[in-house]
Protein backbone atom coordinates (compact mmCIF):
# COMPACT_ATOMS: atom_id res chain seq x y z
CA UNK A 1 0.00 0.00 0.00
CA UNK A 2 1.27 3.61 -0.66
CA UNK A 3 0.51 6.19 1.28
CA UNK A 4 -0.58 9.83 -0.21
CA UNK A 5 0.52 12.99 0.47
CA UNK A 6 -2.56 13.28 2.80
CA UNK A 7 -1.70 10.35 4.60
CA UNK A 8 -4.54 8.77 3.02
CA UNK A 9 -4.56 4.94 1.89
CA UNK A 10 -6.80 2.76 0.65
CA UNK A 11 -7.60 -0.51 2.09
CA UNK A 12 -8.15 -3.32 -0.27
CA UNK A 13 -12.06 -4.24 -0.57
CA UNK A 14 -11.05 -8.62 0.62
CA UNK A 15 -9.69 -6.59 3.78
CA UNK A 16 -12.37 -4.28 3.93
CA UNK A 17 -15.12 -7.11 4.40
CA UNK A 18 -13.05 -9.62 6.76
CA UNK A 19 -13.20 -6.43 9.49
CA UNK A 20 -16.39 -5.20 8.52
CA UNK A 21 -15.92 -1.86 7.12
CA UNK A 22 -18.41 -0.54 4.97
CA UNK A 23 -18.80 2.86 3.05
CA UNK A 24 -19.28 5.40 5.24
CA UNK A 25 -18.75 3.80 7.86
CA UNK A 26 -16.41 4.89 11.25
CA UNK A 27 -12.77 3.10 11.72
CA UNK A 28 -10.56 3.00 14.84
CA UNK A 29 -7.31 3.82 14.69
CA UNK A 30 -4.73 2.60 17.43
CA UNK A 31 -0.71 2.83 17.67
CA UNK A 32 0.56 0.13 20.11
CA UNK A 33 4.25 -1.37 20.18
CA UNK A 34 4.86 0.59 17.01
CA UNK A 35 1.99 -0.86 14.86
CA UNK A 36 -1.69 0.79 13.53
CA UNK A 37 -4.65 -1.50 14.05
CA UNK A 38 -7.60 0.00 12.16
CA UNK A 39 -10.95 -1.60 13.14
CA UNK A 40 -14.89 -1.12 12.31
CA UNK A 41 -16.44 0.84 15.39
CA UNK A 42 -19.78 -0.26 15.98
CA UNK A 43 -22.12 2.56 15.28
CA UNK A 44 -23.90 3.12 18.58
CA UNK A 45 -19.74 3.08 19.74
CA UNK A 46 -19.34 5.66 17.63
CA UNK A 47 -22.57 7.99 18.75
CA UNK A 48 -21.68 7.24 22.77
CA UNK A 49 -18.11 8.22 22.03
CA UNK A 50 -19.24 11.79 20.09
CA UNK A 51 -21.27 12.29 23.09
CA UNK A 52 -18.50 11.58 25.48
CA UNK A 53 -16.57 13.90 24.10
CA UNK A 54 -19.34 16.76 23.71
CA UNK A 55 -19.69 16.99 27.23
CA UNK A 56 -16.11 16.84 28.16
CA UNK A 57 -15.69 19.80 25.65
CA UNK A 58 -18.41 21.91 27.55
CA UNK A 59 -16.66 21.01 31.04
CA UNK A 60 -13.66 22.09 29.69
CA UNK A 61 -15.47 25.30 28.22
CA UNK A 62 -16.52 25.97 31.75
CA UNK A 63 -13.14 25.57 32.86
CA UNK A 64 -11.36 27.90 30.22
CA UNK A 65 -10.03 31.26 32.11
CA UNK A 66 -10.07 30.27 35.92
CA UNK A 67 -6.48 29.01 36.41
CA UNK A 68 -4.15 30.97 37.85
CA UNK A 69 -1.59 32.24 35.55
CA UNK A 70 1.31 32.56 37.99
CA UNK A 71 1.44 28.70 38.59
CA UNK A 72 3.85 27.11 35.66
CA UNK A 73 3.19 24.00 34.21
CA UNK A 74 6.45 22.47 35.37
CA UNK A 75 5.23 22.96 38.72
CA UNK A 76 2.21 21.53 38.55
CA UNK A 77 3.64 18.57 37.03
CA UNK A 78 6.48 18.29 39.89
CA UNK A 79 3.29 17.92 42.40
CA UNK A 80 1.82 15.37 40.97
CA UNK A 81 4.21 12.98 39.89
CA UNK A 82 4.04 9.69 41.17
CA UNK A 83 0.66 9.92 42.90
Amino acid sequence: MRVSDKGQITIPKTLRELAGIHPNSEVSVQFEGGRLFIEAVDRQESLANRERLERFMVALKKLEGTGDPEIRAEDVMRETRDR
